[in-house]
């Protein structure tokens, strides 16, 4: 096993402990992080929740979710019991403040046995209506008091829109340093994201070409194979611009257009982020047509299998205006990128699941070659997968051998496959960064409300204006028509992935 520097002593309290992140996420992750050795040597984790469990039967039912998500599952040989060693489980009703106290006091406890003071970390795996009342809570423990090794981490939606997203960053900003609070956007702890930052900014062969000069625009797709699987609650109330569109996506786009960081300081890196975002286009009210299509699937068959439209889903409104499928034309107004379009789209029940970053390179000039060669030209193309497949793939021109002058476009790729079980996962990379107290890739508040900015008038659009072609794309497609003819408009199409790359 490689020797490495492991994070100091911690605790982590999970709020939500006996819920589904925990149980398919959060502590497979830990688990992980274990085995790899990247735990602390002292280490406590604590399920929080109102489920009534003893011990043992707590770390029974976690012992189910890792034998179903760990990547690490068939790794069973004592291990189980030597990890569960440092698991407990708190009864807690998170709206009882006098029981609060209890955390104080197991922290106490650990601090005289371990002989050290911990990190305390705080994740509130919880839906989103609990948060503030709990960090309300825990902000009166004098724990939370040290910045240095107390921690609270917030899962999205981080806030609904932009006023509710400044009034939660004004409640957890009077409870707690900034350095403390860790928002949590799993896709940026995706490998092939944070590949991103290496592949600009590690080789010289494309900070050159990454501007307005050489690019002709940028794609961003995130599709979804899967329609609402019973999320009814959440999804009603967010919709895919919301869903994905607002975080996920606004936070690629942040990472192929920002300017190189000076180090790879957290803040530095962040400030880069919020430049890219301030820099967005507002989108103006009445320009919103032009610029972003909105789609909601209907009934329709989903590879062999009959898919219910959005609107007769479980617990879905009657007539619901929900979308489920956004794509947005955006311009980053700066001199790198002035008038190059960046499209992104998400959607639900799309043909394939696939999410991926496409820069489009403007065409070669052609004049120097014979017709022939003309007649397969192809502008050079680099995508970026990010899943299912992780892999980087170049396009460039190559002859085709033989007697005439035959241009044919191939792919120069590198590629994850094979190393699969020792690819760290997203929740792995960011529970430990939150150990490490490195923040590079959780958003800062200004972050989180310059992204709502960029989004909200289009959600303002959208909430006024009733869609009258709902439902508008079958399962298995693409999306709707609109959405084709918003690219078509300037020239462009979108580019789909092979089937075998995007399975």
């Amino acid at each position: 096993m490689q020797q490495h520097k492991r994070p100091p002593a911690s605790i982590l309290f999970i709020f939500g402990g006996s819920g589904d992140l925990n149980y398919r996420k959060l502590t497979p992750a830990l688990y992980n992080l274990f085995l790899d050795e990247w735990m602390p040597d002292k280490f406590a984790i604590v399920g929080i929740g109102r489920t009534e469990y003893s011990a043992e039967d707590y770390r029974s039912h976690l012992t189910e979710g890792i034998a179903k998500f760990s990547r690490r599952k068939e790794e069973q040989n004592g291990h189980y019991k030597q990890f569960f060693e440092h698991v407990n489980y708190l009864q807690l009703d998170a709206g009882d403040v006098a029981s609060y106290q209890r955390i104080a006091d197991y922290v106490q406890q650990k601090e005289q046995e371990w002989g050290v003071h911990p990190n305390v970390i705080f994740y509130l795996a919880v839906a989103p209506q609990l948060v503030p009342s709990i960090a309300q809570e825990l902000g009166t423990l004098n724990l939370c008091k040290d910045k240095s090794t107390t921690r609270i981490v917030i899962e999205k939606p981080f806030g609904h829109d932009l006023e509710s997203a400044h009034e939660l960053n004004a409640l957890l900003s009077g409870l707690f340093a900034e350095e403390q609070i860790f928002r949590i956007d799993h896709y940026l702890g995706k490998e092939t994201v944070q590949n991103i930052l290496a592949l600009r900014f590690a080789n010289a062969l494309f900070e050159p070409v990454w501007n307005r000069h050489y690019i002709d625009h940028i794609q961003i797709t995130a599709a979804e194979s899967v329609g609402l699987e019973d999320r009814a609650g959440y999804y009603e109330n967010s919709g895919a611009l919301r869903d994905m569109v607002q975080n996920h996506i606004l936070q690629l786009m942040c990472m192929v257009a920002m300017e190189a960081p000076v180090s790879f300081d957290a803040n530095e890196i962040r400030n880069k982020k919020v430049d890219v975002l301030n820099a967005i286009r507002p989108i103006k009210k009445e320009d919103v047509h032009e610029h972003a299509v909105r789609g909601q699937y209907g009934a329709g068959w989903m590879k062999g299998k009959q898919a219910v439209g959005y609107r007769e889903e479980k617990n879905v409104k009657q007539g619901s205006n929900t979308e489920t499928y956004a794509a947005v034309k955006f311009y980053v107004d700066n001199w790198r990128w002035e008038g190059v379009p960046f499209y992104v789209r998400t959607g639900k029940y799309l043909h394939q699941k696939s999410t991926h970053v496409t820069i489009q390179f403007k065409e070669a000039p052609t004049y120097a070659f014979p017709s022939e060669a003309a007649e397969s030209w192809r502008s050079n193309r680099l995508t970026i997968s990010i899943q299912p497949e992780m892999d980087v793939r170049i396009r460039f021109q190559a002859k085709r051998p033989g007697q005439t002058m035959t241009l044919d476009p191939v792919n120069m790729t590198f590629t994850y496959e094979g190393s699969d079980d020792h690819t760290p996962e997203a929740y792995e990379t960011l529970l430990l960064d939150v150990m490490e107290g490195d923040a590079t890739l959780f958003m800062r508040a200004d972050q989180v409300e310059a992204a709502w900015k960029v989004v909200m008038p289009i959600l303002d659009t959208w909430e006024t204006r009733i869609p009258q072609d709902f439902p508008n794309y079958a399962p298995d497609s693409w999306g709707p028509e609109d959405a084709d003819a918003m690219i078509a408009r300037d020239g462009h199409s979108w580019i789909n992935l092979p089937p075998e790359k995007a399975k």
